[in-house]
C-alpha cells in the first residue's frame, strides 16, 4: 500500500515538474518555430504513441465512443485545442515575461476550478477558500504586471495575451472536470480518445490558418533545430505528464494530487534561472503567494473533511 502511494506521488511530481519546465523550453523553441505548428507536432506525436498503446492494452473495443463522442470531442477540444494553442500563443506574444506568466496561470487551475464550480453549479465556496482565491489572484497579478498595474491596463500588448492564457487554463480545467462523465473508462482510454479528437480539431484550425497565409509550414531546418525541444515536450509534458497525472490522481485522490501543482511555478523559476532569464522580485513574491494559497486551501479542505468524518461517526454511534 505504501509503495502504491509513493508511486502515485512520484507520477504527480513528474507531471507537475514537466509542466513547469515546458514553458522555458517552449520559449526557447519559439525563436525558430511558431507556437501553432509546435503544438500540433507535439500532440500529434503524442496521439500516434497513445493509439497503439491503447490498442495493445485494451483492444479495439476501447475505441468505441459509446454515445459519448460529442462530449469527448468537446472536452478534448478544450484541452488539446483551446488550452494547448492559446497557452503557447499567449506565452509567445508576451515574450520572455510570458514564461512565468504562463506557468503562474497554470498553477491557478485549482483556484479557477473553485470559481467555475461556484458559477456553474452554484456551490458557494467557504469564505476561507474565497480568501485563498483572492490571495492567489493577487500573486498572479504581481507576476503578470511586474508591479506596474497602470502600464498593464494601458497596454493591449499585455492584456490580450494574458486573456489568452486565462482562456487556455479554463479550457484545461473544463477538460479535467469532464473526466467525471467517463467513469468506468481507464485514464489511458480517456486520454487517448480525447487527445485524438482534440488534436484533430487543432490540426484543422492550423491548416486553415496556413491556407489563409497567417502562418507557414516550418522548414526542415527549423524542425531539426527544434527537435530536442519537441522531443522533450512530446515525452515529458506530453505523454508522461498526461498519463502520469491521471493515474496519480486515481491513486492519491484529487485533493492530495493538487498539492503537486505547487511544483509547476517552482520548476519554471529554477529552469528559467539556469537559462539566464531575469527573474524579478514580483515573480518570486507572486509565486510564494500562490503556493501559500494552494497549501492553505488544501489544508483547510483536509480539516473540513476530517470534521465531516467525526460528525458522521457521532451520528452513526447515536443511531446504533
Amino acid at each position: 500500500m505504501k509503495n502504491h502511494i509513493l508511486w502515485g506521488a512520484f507520477l504527480c511530481f513528474v507531471a507537475a515538474a514537466s509542466w513547469g519546465a515546458m514553458f522555458p523550453v517552449a520559449h526557447a523553441a519559439f525563436k525558430y518555430i511558431d507556437p501553432f505548428y509546435f503544438t500540433i507536432i507535439r500532440y500529434g506525436s503524442v496521439t500516434l504513441i497513445l493509439i497503439p498503446l491503447l490498442l495493445w492494452k485494451e483492444g479495439k473495443q476501447a475505441f468505441r465512443l459509446e454515445g459519448k463522442g460529442l462530449r469527448l470531442w468537446f472536452y478534448g477540444t478544450m484541452a488539446f485545442t483551446v488550452y494547448n494553442l492559446l497557452i503557447f500563443w499567449g506565452e509567445d506574444l508576451l515574450g520572455e515575461p510570458g514564461v512565468m506568466s504562463a506557468s503562474i496561470m497554470e498553477s491557478l487551475m485549482p483556484m479557477i476550478s473553485i470559481v467555475i464550480t461556484w458559477m456553474i453549479f452554484k456551490k458557494r465556496p467557504h469564505p476561507f477558500t474565497l480568501s485563498f482565491v483572492v490571495i492567489s489572484f493577487i500573486g498572479a497579478m504581481m507576476v503578470i504586471t511586474k508591479g506596474d498595474l497602470q502600464a498593464f491596463l494601458g497596454g493591449t500588448e499585455q492584456i490580450l495575451p494574458s486573456i489568452l492564457l486565462l482562456i487556455a487554463v479554463i479550457g484545461w480545467v473544463i477538460y479535467t472536470m469532464g473526466a467525471g462523465d467517463f467513469n468506468g473508462w481507464s485514464a489511458l482510454r480517456y486520454s487517448t480518445l480525447s487527445c485524438l479528437l482534440g488534436t484533430g480539431t487543432a490540426v484543422v484550425i492550423v491548416a486553415g490558418a496556413t491556407l489563409f497565409g497567417y502562418i507557414s509550414v516550418p522548414a526542415t531546418e527549423t524542425l531539426i533545430v527544434t527537435a530536442p525541444h519537441l522531443l522533450f515536450m512530446i515525452i515529458f509534458p506530453g505523454l508522461i505528464a498526461l498519463l502520469g497525472w491521471n493515474v496519480g490522481v486515481s491513486i492519491l485522490s484529487p485533493i492530495n494530487a493538487l498539492l503537486f501543482i505547487n511544483f509547476v511555478p517552482v520548476t519554471t523559476l529554477v529552469v528559467s534561472i539556469f537559462q539566464g532569464y531575469s527573474i524579478t522580485m514580483y515573480d518570486l513574491v507572486g509565486t510564494v503567494l500562490i503556493i501559500f494559497a494552494l497549501l492553505g486551501n488544501n489544508g483547510f479542505i483536509r480539516l473540513q473533511s476530517k470534521e465531516m468524518k467525526r460528525v458522521r461517526a457521532r451520528l452513526g454511534q447515536q443511531a446504533s
